[in-house]
């Protein structure tokens, strides 16, 4: 039987380079829920829960960040779920029509060093559960180093990814359906055996002596909202179309959009709030040593299914990288694609077992992510809900450069988008002294980077893109002189 996305003799849907029409669009609102569900079922959400506490926050203040943080960013998340489902492409050739057909080359490179780098993160991060779980069961000494096994088991859970994600969507979904609602029961058991029975101290105030108040409070509370608030939520900003762009268009889009939002919103809250809870007991991070401290026996049947994570959200990176490089007009297969990330996030992960400091590797990545995806989604708002609102014309998007079909660049789209990068890092404040801007650092660390990323970007380009040309009333002129109207996207200026 022929795969709904196409045979091995018919048209692949699934590549960058292909629209998926409605008739071959098979996917249910509930496989998108658990695609968002399994992708944020992951120890990185309890350790970034944990990020707060360790850097400095009561769990209270903890607890606001994360739940209205998230509450805006995957609010923000939902429209570009839409928009996929609305064009049937890609996030990365949608970016076509707002920074031109040579110009969305940037936006593309960027993404598909983005998905190397959360697939190297990933796996890196549960190794520290493997290892703990081997230690408990005696296999190994937890005190030793263990860099070989970790190396070893890093190859295992990518071999296992790249197999998933080099089989397709479909192979995601499955995956995705199958395996979320077991790991969802075994949480549960997690999260009651920590609210209930190992102390949690829900009035945790901040580290013994260095409680934070006024100012200092406040600037921390930004920093984290970057990280693990609305920081987050942008981060899937680039990913979303990837995925809805095979539900259907008669799918009501609230339905779309209350199932993809609440998908991504209540693992990565649960979860956070989880990692942040733990965290209170002994200000750790780590996820092996936060889940052996706290859960002692019940560690291991929840280290052998949360390891599950990882994999889950591997397979959407792995996958969006192979679809963001055949955005760049690269003729290699998808299949092919994913073999390859496999082995430069391999190589990628041997260089973070080496690195000793988690909390600053992981704010580090995260806010320069930020600095990138405001500013691109703000550009992306604009042209497709104000400039070029209405129909998308995704032949022309996927038509090839040559011929000529849109603009190679899109001047006011790569403007805005470069100054809007430019006023993210203006506002923002990491931990390292090159991620410490200019105007975050004059009040104090205050870090308002996706705000002013975001803001800036979308005014200059409202302020400067070329409007579509105005379709006249009555009859069209007749006669060789008459000129057709240019359609919307023609509209971009290069």
């Amino acid at each position: 039987m022929d795969s709904p996305f196409g045979s091995a003799s018919g048209p692949d849907f699934e590549q960058a380079t292909r629209h998926v029409p409605d008739a071959e669009r098979t996917s249910s609102v509930s496989s998108q829920f658990w695609i968002w569900a399994g992708a944020n079922i992951a120890p990185i959400n309890w350790v970034l829960g944990a990020l707060g506490i360790t850097l400095g926050l009561s769990l209270r203040d903890t607890l606001i960040v994360l739940i209205a943080g998230n509450v805006v960013g995957m609010a923000g998340f939902g429209v570009f779920v839409l928009l996929g489902q609305k064009t049937g492409v890609t996030g990365m050739v949608l970016s076509r029509g707002a920074f031109g057909r040579r110009g969305a080359y940037v936006p593309a490179a960027i993404q598909a060093c983005l998905a190397i780098g959360w697939c190297a993160i990933n796996t890196w991060i549960v190794l520290d559960l493997v290892m703990a779980l081997l230690g408990r069961i005696g296999l190994i000494d937890p005190a030793a180093g263990n860099d070989g096994w970790r190396i070893a088991v890093a190859a295992a859970i990518m071999a296992t990814q790249v197999a998933i994600s080099w089989a397709g969507y479909r192979a995601i979904a499955n995956f995705e359906r199958w395996t979320v609602p077991p790991t969802v029961l075994v949480l549960i058991v997690m999260s009651v055996a920590a609210w209930f029975f190992i102390g949690v101290d829900w009035s945790y105030p901040g580290p013994p002596g260095e409680i934070l108040t006024g100012t200092d409070r406040v600037v921390a509370m930004s920093g984290v909202m970057t990280a693990i608030g609305i920081g987050w939520g942008i981060t899937w900003f680039t990913y979303a179309a990837d995925y809805s762009r095979f539900v259907s268009t008669a799918m009501p889009r609230w339905r779309l959009y209350t199932a993809s939002v609440l998908g991504q919103f209540i693992p990565v809250v649960w979860l956070g709030v989880l990692g942040a809870t733990l965290a209170t007991r002994n200000g750790s991070i780590d996820p092996g040593q936060l889940i052996v401290e706290n859960f002692g026996a019940l560690a291991i049947p929840v280290l052998l299914l949360v390891v599950h994570g990882p994999i889950a959200t591997n397979i959407l990176n792995i996958y969006t990288f192979s679809v963001a490089v055949q955005a760049l007009d690269i003729k290699i297969s998808r299949r092919a694609l994913s073999l390859g990330v496999g082995v430069v996030a391999m190589a990628a992960v041997v260089v973070f077992i080496y690195l000793e400091d988690l909390a600053t590797v992981l704010d580090t990545w995260l806010v320069g992510i930020v600095a990138w995806i405001a500013s691109w989604a703000g550009v992306m708002l604009v042209h497709y809900f104000v400039i070029q609102r209405g129909p998308v014309d995704t032949d022309r998007l996927l038509a090839a450069p040559a011929e000529r079909r849109l603009p190679a660049f899109n001047g006011p789209g790569l403007l805005s988008f470069a100054v809007g990068v430019v006023a993210t890092w203006m506002f923002l404040h990491g931990e390292v002294s090159l991620l410490q801007g200019p105007i975050s650092t004059a009040l104090g660390g205050l870090d308002l980077s996706w705000l002013a990323g975001g803001l800036v970007s979308a005014g200059l380009y409202l302020a400067t893109a070329r409007r579509p040309a105005r379709v006249p009333s009555g009859p069209a002129p007749a006669g060789p002189a008459a000129r057709p109207i240019e359609k919307p996207d023609e509209a971009v200026s290069g």
